[in-house]
Parts: structure tokens; sequence; C-alpha cells
């Protein structure tokens, strides 16, 4: 009786938890044109009880544009590990929190897996809310085969890892996605034009969805004698299969 007692309020206390308890809500969010938003994103910004975000200024000017108040909390790679103990107790404490990043989906080369992750473990609520991706988008303006695709994140910034990185590209027989620093290109486009061969395309696509977006597809070599050590903004390579 007293074992069976102890069992009703275990089952009693999980269940208040479930229903006391928050929720995350990783919400993808616009990667240059603020027009990308969802209803469904700005829905859940709006009834959010605070915004995690990987830059709260930046993030700060979408809430801005789209006439939305919201406490904002700093979560980025430097601060995901002190961050995740407060995140939590406040989804336990019933609070719903949206997670957001610089633009595009949170857990993608940007900061969101670890949170994620120990939602998981805590058997706590979780929403995503897709949103826009440079990735796709890249892969799918070059009109290089899309499947299947390897996703390699940001290239290495040292040399070494980085020409290691392109030589698996050249070696692969499917297509290869990767987000590149405009301060790095001209060195790592040099760099593919030895590794890749002759015959090898490359996608360069720069500012996805912005003013002045610019999708180069062509020969490596091309690709290298265009954009230079001025190239600016924000950029997703595309290198091509051979055969």
């Amino acid at each position: 009786m007293i074992q069976h007692s102890r069992l009703l309020k275990l089952k009693l206390k999980l269940k208040l938890n479930v229903v006391n308890s928050g929720r995350l809500i990783v919400v993808g969010t616009p990667i240059g044109n603020l027009s990308d938003i969802s209803p469904r994103a700005c829905q859940a910004l709006a009834t959010a009880d605070l915004i995690a975000a990987e830059d709260t200024r930046r993030t700060g000017l979408l809430l801005q544009h789209l006439e939305i108040k919201k406490p904002l909390l700093s979560y980025q790679k430097f601060n995901e590990a002190s961050r995740e103990s407060e995140i939590l107790d406040r989804l336990r404490q019933g609070q719903v929190v949206a997670l957001v990043t610089d633009g595009g989906m949170p857990g993608i080369s940007d900061p969101g897996e670890r949170i994620v992750r120990s939602v998981r473990r805590e058997n706590l609520p979780l929403e995503v809310i897709p949103g826009p991706s440079a990735v796709l988008h890249a892969l799918v303006a070059s009109g290089l085969p899309a499947l299947p695709f390897y996703f390699g994140g940001f290239l290495p910034p040292k040399t070494g890892p980085r020409k290691r990185e392109l030589a698996q590209a050249a070696a692969r027989d499917h297509t290869s996605v990767y987000f590149e620093s405009p301060h790095r290109i001209a060195r790592t486009l040099a760099e593919a034009a030895e590794l890749l061969p002759q015959e090898a395309k490359i996608a360069v696509c720069r500012e996805l969805t912005k003013k002045f977006e610019e999708i180069f597809v062509g020969p490596v070599s091309e690709a290298a004698a265009r954009f230079g050590q001025n190239t600016k903004g924000e950029i997703t390579l595309v290198i091509s299969p051979l055969g």
C-alpha cells in the first residue's frame, strides 16, 4: 500500500512538471531580407517570455523592425555553458524561451546544439520553427547537384587544415557546401584553384537575400580572379562534384 502511494505521488509530480514546464522554441530568422521572417516565427518572438540571442544588438534591430519588445539574453559560443543552467531553470519555472542567432537556424554553425541536447535530455518541451538557410539557398541557386550534398560549416581559418578540407571536397563524388569569411575568401579561392581539377565548378554566393546579393557560378580559376581582398559580406561556397 505504501509503495502504491509513493508511485501515485511520483506520477503526480511528473505530471505537474510537464504541465508547469515552459518550452524552448528554436526560431529560424532571416539571413538578410527581414521580409523573409514567417508569421509563425513572429508569433513565437512576440509571445516568448525571453529571447536568447547570439547577438542581442542585431536581434534588437529585428525586434524593432517587428515592433516587438522582449527581454534579451546573450547566448553565444563563449557563454553557452554558463547560460545553459539559467535557461533550463526558466523552462522548469514555466517560461517560454525563444532561441535565435544572427540569422538562419540555430545549431547550424551557430549556437544552439548544446541547449537543445540538454532540453531533450531533461524531457522538456521543444519546438522548432524553420526559417531561411544560407546552405539551402546557395545550393539551389548554384544549379549544382543537390542530392546528396555535404555541409562542412566554416572552412578552417588555418592554411593547413583548410587545404586538407578543400582536397577532401575535390575527392568527393557529391557537392560540398561551406561558409567562408570575406577576409579569407581570396586566399581560399586561390588555394582551391590549385587543389581542384580545372573542370570543377564553384559557386560563390555573397550577401544572400540582401540588396547586393551576388551569385557567381563557374570555373574555380575565374572565381579566384573575380573575388579579391576587398570582397565583403557573408559568403557561402558550393563546390561541384566531378563527373
